[in-house]
């Protein structure tokens, strides 16, 4: 946290001036935007039913494709079969 006082007999411009100088030295705004659009890591067995998920769609669409019968509405159809 960042904290800067006023000094007396001190424009408000060189009060702005000189807390954005204690910003840019600290860092904080680089951290913040690094931070930015970071997500957390997904856990073992989050990554582990997304895999087995992807397993079975892709499964259910070799055999649709093999019968002829593969579109987008089977497509849909089968992700709602498997979110059920």
């Amino acid at each position: 946290m960042i904290e800067v006082k006023k000094k007396p007999k001190e424009t408000a411009e060189s009060l702005i001036r000189r807390f954005s100088r204690r910003v840019q030295q600290s860092a904080t705004l680089v951290q913040a935007r690094r931070n930015r659009f970071r997500r957390d890591e997904k856990s073992k067995t989050e990554k582990r039913q997304e895999a087995i998920y992807k397993v079975k769609i892709r499964k259910e669409i070799d055999k649709l494709k093999k019968l002829g019968k593969f579109d987008d509405e089977a497509l849909r159809n089968i992700k709602r079969k498997m979110n059920a």
